[in-house]
Formats: C-alpha cells, sequence, structure tokens
C-alpha cells in the first residue's frame, strides 16, 4: 500500500514528552501540542488504515515533505530540525494503533526522508517483506 496526505508535517516529536514529580514518583505526561500533533496524524491516517493489519515482517517507507520557505527548493533535502528519528516514532506510534501492522516491532526495514516540498504532505508506502529462501 502506499498514498499521499496533503498536510502540514507537526513538527512536534515524541521526544517532547514531559515529566514532573508527585510524592517522589516521575509521572510522564504528553504536553498539548503532542497531543494535539498525535490526534492530527490518527485523524489523517485513519481513512487509509488496513481492514486488517499486515502480518509479518513489513517494510516502511516514510518522506515528510514541509512546506518550501527562502531559499529551498522542491524536492531539496531538509537538514533542519526536527530529525528523521523523532519525527517517525510518533508516526509508528499512531500506525500501530491504527492496525496497520501487528506491532511496531515487525518494521523490519524503514526508510525515512524529510524534504522541502510545494505540496507538503506525508508519503508512506508499506508492504510485506516476504522471506527469502536460502
Amino acid at each position: 500500500m502506499q498514498f499521499f496526505i496533503p498536510m502540514k508535517i507537526p513538527t512536534v516529536t515524541h521526544q517532547e514528552k514531559q515529566v514532573h514529580v508527585v510524592n517522589g514518583k516521575p509521572i510522564f505526561y504528553e504536553p498539548a501540542d503532542l497531543k494535539q500533533a498525535r490526534a492530527d496524524l490518527t485523524d489523517y491516517l485513519a481513512q487509509y488504515a488496513p481492514k486488517k493489519p499486515l502480518k509479518g515482517p513489513v517494510e516502511l517507507v516514510v518522506k515528510f515533505c514541509f512546506p518550501l520557505v527562502t531559499g529551498s527548493y522542491d524536492g531539496q533535502y531538509k537538514t533542519t530540525k526536527p530529525d528523521c528519528d523523532n519525527l517517525v516514532k510518533l508516526l509508528q506510534d499512531v500506525m500501530n494503533k491504527l492496525n496497520y501492522f501487528e506491532d511496531d516491532r515487525l518494521v523490519v526495514s524503514l526508510i525515512a526522508q524529510k524534504f522541502w516540498a510545494k505540496i507538503p504532505g506525508l508519503f508512506i508506502s508499506l508492504e510485506k517483506v516476504e522471506k527469502v529462501e536460502s
């Protein structure tokens, strides 16, 4: 399966969880902007969610397309924050919750890229990895 969702890519990442201490115990929580980013991704991705999760190992290709800024051009790699790995964590969590795959531990191949683009959005390709017999 593959699809493109025209959207504004959330720049808040899973790494931005917060912690506070209550009675000497750390309590982790998501700030409001992270909760909103998770909700937005869930809304966008829900319409493409498969009826049944892909079983077994899968390859996930993700292209984060950010709106052009002065000095950038369509298709140019984005070398500024947020980091690809931080963007992917939130995305995989949402895809896991929406049953794109049985579990995100089964993503055995991951290609994540970020670009400047005329049309901002998120490209996703998800395919089952066929077992290679020796």
